[in-house]
């Protein structure tokens, strides 16, 4: 079944998992990189992160962008554990400081900061950034970029999507792994296969199925997380 409004509605989650599986397996070996799908967080989308991170699948990246919520440590420490449990590759949006202290297993920037990737680095990181152009997926320092937007989205922050074809041209050209968002969703992840893209990322992909998402999703993995760390 397809998805009747972006990314955030998805219901087709598995068949775009199993795509962003299929990429994973064409990188080249020896290319630093998260996991093939990635999970972007979005205050308005997905207000309980948390929530979503429990119903994740194993082997997903999660990426929490705070954007300068109160509370935004207590969370990101309550997912970083989750995401130990669970298996899950956490990384924070934009904040260096938060990602350190929170125990993340990386940082993902904003278009705007990837220049200071290089010098945000820590030892083991991963650190992705978000691109909407050749250039911007050149910048030294990054393990992977996040390259918007390429099919038609319903979030307000979307540009003119570059369409399957330009997002291929833009994958050769950068210096590092690229990741497609914008509108991947169950009827578009399929014309990715052939792009030589890394992986597909979404945000809130699967916050909308009903349900837990891998066996071994338990009430007491919910319970732990709520009542030890997050309420």
């Amino acid at each position: 079944m397809a998805s009747s409004g972006g990314e955030a509605d998805i219901s087709g989650f598995w068949t775009v998992r199993r795509t962003a599986a299929f990429l994973g397996r064409q990188r080249p070996r020896g290319k630093r990189a998260p996991p093939p799908l990635l999970v972007f967080t979005d205050p308005d989308r997905t207000p309980d992160p948390i929530a979503l991170a429990l119903r994740l699948p194993r082997g997903t990246g999660l990426v929490y962008r705070a954007f300068g919520a109160p509370g935004r440590l207590r969370t990101a420490r309550a997912l970083a554990a989750i995401a130990r449990r669970r298996g899950l590759v956490f990384l924070v949006g934009a904040e260096a400081g938060l990602a350190a202290r929170s125990g993340a297993a990386g940082l993902h920037l904003p278009e705007r900061l990837a220049g200071m990737a290089p010098r945000l680095r820590r030892p083991g990181w991963i650190v992705t950034a978000a691109a909407h152009s050749t250039r911007a997926a050149r910048r030294p320092g990054v393990d992977a970029f996040v390259l918007s937007a390429v099919f038609p989205s319903a979030s307000a922050s979307a540009g003119v999507p570059m369409g399957a074809l330009r997002f291929a041209q833009h994958v050769r050209r950068a210096s590092s792994p690229v990741y497609a968002l914008g509108g991947v969703n169950d009827r578009t992840a399929a014309r990715l296969r052939l792009t030589g893209a890394a992986g597909l990322a979404g945000v809130g992909l699967g916050s909308t199925e009903q349900g837990p998402m891998e066996k071994g999703s338990t009430d007491r993995d919910a319970a732990k997380t709520r009542g030890g760390v997050r309420t």
